[in-house]
This record gives structure tokens, sequence and C-alpha cells, in this order.
């Protein structure tokens, strides 16, 4: 089972980041000039926002020093590759979705060892410098997630009709891999899970709530209209899962780390469901 996972784990996640790169072009990228006001909205509260709510619960949260680098696991990690298909549903802006998951995504390979490197000396007094290599770390990300996610990119843009082909089966593949990732992640970890699962479970749904309720308030203020606030608002609540999980197996050789996680994961989809609702009722009375 360990082996399954320290083999089959990478390549599940590789083949996400693949199937999200498929269906990106060169314009979701090129868009982020033309919309620099609501991508800078979702970044910072993507990328500097979430870490900071992220460490300030870890840090305080009585908590095993385990399980909080887990939640700064998944404060790291980049949006999740189910953000784009919820905020069409939720009739936000799908491009602006989009752009912030690739770019993220791509930028990752810095941030997520960074984040994860100063949280590891902070939260378990580990030396960040020797007992964690950022270079090293930098290395792994960019091998299971930036470079699928630009193979995927390059597939798309050389191969079009082939990459359109693709797409429908890479997505429904993604998405019952990333079940199985969750699945395999609690049953490996399970004489773990059930004694954390309630302290993992309190702290990840707080981080989601108040995540979700700070982006929403900031996209309210800054965010050019309604489309925007939703796109930004579920970015920030649906964080790469299996992402985390990898980087929890490959770095820390799993354990309480990835408890965080699997927690997250489905919260996440619990509290997105219930914002859907809560817009549907609101269009409905208005």
């Amino acid at each position: 089972m360990g082996q399954l996972i320290d083999v089959g784990l990478p390549l599940a996640l590789a083949f996400i980041m693949f199937s999200l790169g498929l269906g990106l072009t060169i314009d979701d990228f090129v868009r982020v000039a033309r919309q620099p006001r609501d991508f800078l909205v979702g970044i910072f509260s993507q990328m500097f926002l979430l870490p900071i709510v992220g460490f300030a619960l870890a840090s305080t949260w009585p908590l095993a020093p385990e399980l909080a680098l887990g939640v700064m696991l998944i404060a790291a990690v980049p949006g999740g590759v189910t953000s784009n298909a919820l905020t069409a549903f939720a009739g936000g802006d799908v491009a602006l979705s989009i752009s912030l998951t690739a770019v993220t995504s791509v930028v990752s390979v810095v941030t997520v060892p960074l984040i994860v490197a100063l949280s590891h000396h902070q939260l378990t007094g580990g030396d960040s410098l020797g007992d964690f290599s950022v270079t090293s770390t930098a290395l792994k990300v960019f091998a299971i997630v930036t470079l699928p996610v630009i193979l995927g990119l390059l597939t798309h843009h050389l191969a079009q009709p082939a990459a359109r082909r693709l797409m429908p089966p890479a997505r429904k593949l993604s998405m019952l891999l990333f079940v199985l990732v969750l699945v395999g992640a609690v049953l490996g970890q399970w004489s773990d899970v059930v004694p954390y699962f309630a302290q993992a479970g309190r702290v990840t749904l707080v981080l989601n709530v108040v995540m979700m309720s700070l982006a929403w308030a900031i996209a309210r203020c800054l965010a050019s209209g309604p489309k925007q606030r939703i796109a930004v608002t579920i970015e920030c609540g649906l964080q790469n899962g299996t992402m985390a999980i990898a980087v929890g197996v490959l770095l820390f050789d799993g354990g309480l780390t990835v408890v965080p996680a699997a927690t997250y994961s489905l919260t996440m989809f619990a509290t997105a469901l219930l914002y859907l609702g809560a817009l549907r009722w609101k269009a409905k009375v208005a």
C-alpha cells in the first residue's frame, strides 16, 4: 500500500495537472495583463492572505506539530481544478477562475516550497535550511505540478483537435483519481485519521469558511463585479487537496501531515455547495 501511494500519488497528481493544462490556452495567461485588477485581487487573496490565515490558525490552535504543518500544506497549494467548473455553475467569471488556477499552479514551484519551509521551521522547530531542502522541494513540485501543466498547455497549443477530444475523458479521469487519492490517503493513515479527524476537521473548516468570507469581502470592495467576486471566492475556497496530500507524502512520509488535506478536501465541497445554494436562492428572490 505504501509503495502504491509513493509511486501512484505523484503520477495521479501529474495527470490531474496535465488535464488542467489541456484546457488552457496562451490567452489565459495573456488575460492577466488585460484584467489586472480582478487578477490581483484573486492572487492577493489566494497566495498571500490564505497562508497568513492558515499560519494564524496553525500556530494558535491546539494541534500536534504535524497537523499544524498539514494545515499549512493546504494553505500553500494553489486552487483546485474543480474550482473552474463550480465557478461556471455559480455564474461566475470562468475566464478569471481559469487564469487564477493556471498562474497559481505554475508559480507554486516557488511559493509552495518557501511557505512549507518557513512553516516547517516555525511549527515543528526544524531547521528550514537543514532538515528541509527548498531546492529539492521546488524540483519535486516542478516535476509533478508545473511541468505537466506546461505539457498540457503545449499539447493544446500544438494539437488543438486532439486536445479537445482528450479533455472530456481526461477531466472525468482526473475527478476519479482525486477521489481515489483522497480515499487512499484516509485509508493509508486510518490509525491517525480516527483520533485526529475531529481536531483536523474543525481547524480546516474554520480555515475554509474564514478564507471564503474574507475573499468575498475583499472582492466585493475591489473586484469589478459580482461575477468576479464569485470566481475569487470559489478559487480561494477550493484548494488542490491532491497536491497537498502528495507534498505531505513526498516530503514527510504522510502520517498526520496529510490528515488536514483530507478533511479540507471533504469540507470544501460542502461549503462550496452551500455558497452555490445561497447564490441560487438570492437569484430567485431578486
